[in-house]
């Protein structure tokens, strides 16, 4: 007779996202979150006149904001086989016996490269929060005008759409602070935060081989 194990918890307990609306991250306290993905600097390209400048309007960006905000680095080993697999489509489609050999041995000198270091890639991202006020439960409060049913879910999408205003003006406040840095910034929708999402809580399908058809 298999044994259960006692107070087994689904994994989706553990993920404190409640939805992704209209591009906004619920959590399931009530409090939204915005993401950017945002571009990066190389400083060590640029002088130290330069370096100062940015780092001085960074550092003026940060001590301008009155609410907190997070910077998230993903780091993960490039997947290098999607590239091969379109140079290797490109192979069977050259005519010329030379650009043949040529795309054969880029190739090679890719999969030899790559084979040997381990390459990375960064994604940067600005987590912008909002935590609206909360009210009273039950029947105080604002939520307590209307009733239950169709006008809770009224008052609701209400609340949502304030706090989601809130919110944009936050956004706009960190995408002008960043743009003086010289940073580029762009809002994920809800796809690209979707799967963002399903890409750090699904490690393990990322490793999973992709179908490559051998070029003849």
């Amino acid at each position: 007779m298999a044994m259960q194990k006692p107070n087994a918890r689904a994994t989706q307990e553990f993920v404190p996202i409640e939805e992704v609306r209209d591009g906004v991250i619920v959590l399931r306290d009530g409090s939204l979150r915005a993401l950017l993905m945002a571009s990066s600097i190389n400083l060590a390209l640029k002088s130290e006149d330069e370096q100062s400048a940015v780092l001085a309007q960074f550092q003026n960006f940060l001590n301008s904001l009155d609410f907190s905000v997070q910077i998230s680095i993903q780091s993960r080993e490039l997947d290098i086989r999607p590239y091969v697999a379109l140079l290797e489509k490109r192979l069977g489609e050259q005519q010329g016996e030379l650009m043949k050999i040529q795309v054969r041995e880029y190739i090679e000198f890719i999969k030899s490269f790559t084979e040997g270091a381990d390459i990375m890639s960064k994604s940067f991202f600005v987590v912008i929060p909002y935590s609206p006020a909360v009210l009273g439960k039950g029947g105080g409060g604002i939520t307590g005008l209307f009733g239950k049913g169709k006008k809770d879910a009224q008052a609701k999408n209400a609340s949502f759409e304030e706090s989601r205003s809130q919110l944009e003006q936050r956004v706009s406040v960190v995408e002008q602070g960043l743009a003086r840095c010289g940073v580029k910034v762009v809002q994920l929708g809800t796809e690209e935060a979707i799967e963002l999402f399903y890409k750090i809580f699904n490690i393990g399908e990322l490793e999973r081989p992709i179908a490559v058809r051998n070029q003849q």
